[in-house]
Parts: C-alpha cells; structure tokens; sequence
C-alpha cells in the first residue's frame, strides 16, 4: 500500500531508538523527508547510520531536549517557515515508585517527560502544521493535510503497577489526543496516538536484566514472567508498533482523528 509520504516533510522526536527510530525508517522507506530529533547527538549519529544502511536514505538531524523551550524553538526554526505534513512525538518514560514515595521533583520531572515536553513540541509545531494543511475544506479535513501522531503506553488505559506518575501521565497524554483533536480539525490536523504495550525496545531490555539481575533470575525467565498476561504470549517489536504509527501519520487515515489505538498484544483488557 502506498501510504502518501512522497516528499512530505516529517519529524520524530525521539526518533534516534526504539519506536521512533522504526517509524522513522518506515517514512523514509515511503518516500518522506524525515528530520529525527534526540538529546543526544551519538545516538542521533548511531539512528543515521543505521537508517541510511537500512533504507539507502539518509535524514536530517537535531539536537533536541524538549524539557528546553529554547531548544523546542530551534528545532522548528530549522524549517524556515516550510510546510510540516507529519510530527510524530516519539519520546516518553516511566518512573517506580508509589504514591507515598515519589517526591515532588520526580512527579515533575516525570509530567516534563511524558506530557508537558509533548506539549511544547506541539505548540512549536502548529504554523508549520497548519501551513501544510492548507487549512480546512468544506465538510471536513483535507485528505492531504497534517497530521500529529503521539506515543503513549497501554497504562494511560490500564495502569501499571508501581508506575503511579507515568500511569497518571499517560493518560493525560489520551486527553492531550482528543483535545487537540478537536481543537484543530477545522485546520485540516488530524491527531491521534498509540499505546504500546510491552514492546520490546532497548528500555525495555535494560528493564528486563535489571529485574534479572535484582531477582537472580535468568534474563528469559524475567521474559516470560512479564508477558504472562499477554494473550499473544511475547514482547511487541518497535516495527510492530511503528506501522501502526505511519499508518495514522498518512493521508490514508484521513477520516480517523482523535482516536487512541492500542497495539499491545491484546494485553488492555477493556472493551
């Protein structure tokens, strides 16, 4: 299938590992110019090697902390004003602890991370969003306009246990979604996001051996206990949930907005 990305202009932020990193490729594989967006400039050398390898296509790269309102500003600044038609906001995490013992400074930090950063990076965004949108037509969006595709988790639905900051974060995000939704349809933006479950990405890896290596478990036997619950009985790929992604950032899912999609293994338990 065709997704419409020829010569669209896309950023991912967040888009140097896991998830982001995946949609990225599949943006460049179908045809769009795509700038990812990190922290940390090894791993944003790390991303472009590995996408030119993988798809013969290289991508631009930036410098991006969104907690920084300055650096969010110079990151869309580097546009020069020129139509965006994807942002994919990529980036997220999560923090142990309960109620009783996560501090202030760390419910803080976890809200900069998980929701406010996305925010920033939205606001940011919009002229250029808009821009290529070219703004609504009569009885609906533009097929070919905008769109925003945000990364959540399974817990904004299902919370996790022990992640009380990320679970209350997370579903914020939902909110964010519907919101925005609504708030710039008549731009002809469509917005939406998707909630991975247990995927496995390199945060997850390092989750995995740190609970081994707590627990004096072998790493598989951390694996198999953690996907348990999971009807489908084994991890996700960053693949996996980033074809979902580019599905919702294309021109063919122009009829869906404000919608959350779960790509989980059937792990979300409700209706």
């Amino acid at each position: 299938m065709d997704l419409g990305f020829t010569d669209k202009a896309a950023l991912v932020v967040g888009g140097s590992t896991g998830i982001g990193l995946a949609t990225a490729e599949i943006l460049l594989r179908e045809g769009a110019r795509v700038t990812i967006a990190a922290r940390r400039p090894d791993t944003l050398r790390e991303a472009a090697l590995a996408l030119e390898c993988g798809t013969g296509r290289v991508p631009a790269l930036a410098v991006c902390d969104a907690a920084d309102p300055a650096q969010v500003a110079a990151l869309l600044a580097r546009f020069d004003g020129a139509p965006l038609h994807v942002l994919v906001s990529a980036f997220g995490g999560s923090i142990r602890g309960s109620l009783e013992t996560l501090t202030d400074p760390q419910w803080l930090a976890n809200y900069e991370l998980n929701l406010l950063g996305t925010v920033r990076v939205v606001r940011a965004a919009l002229p250029l969003l808009r821009r290529a949108a070219g703004g609504a037509r009569p009885g609906g969006a533009r097929p070919d306009g905008a769109r925003i595709v945000l990364l959540g988790a399974t817990s904004g639905r299902q919370p996790t246990e022990g992640q009380v900051a990320s679970n209350v974060h997370k579903a914020g995000l939902l909110a964010l979604t519907k919101t925005l939704s609504l708030e710039l349809a008549a731009d002809g933006i469509g917005v939406n996001s998707v909630s991975p479950g247990r995927a496995m990405t390199p945060r997850a890896v390092a989750r995995a051996q740190q609970m081994a290596a707590a627990e004096g478990l072998p790493l598989e036997a951390v694996y198999e206990r953690v996907t348990r619950d999971i009807p489908l009985r084994r991890y996700g790929t960053a693949a996996e949930v980033a074809a979902m992604v580019a599905f919702l950032a294309s021109p063919v899912s122009a009829y869906t907005t404000g919608q959350n999609v779960l790509v989980d293994g059937g792990l979300y338990r409700g209706i």
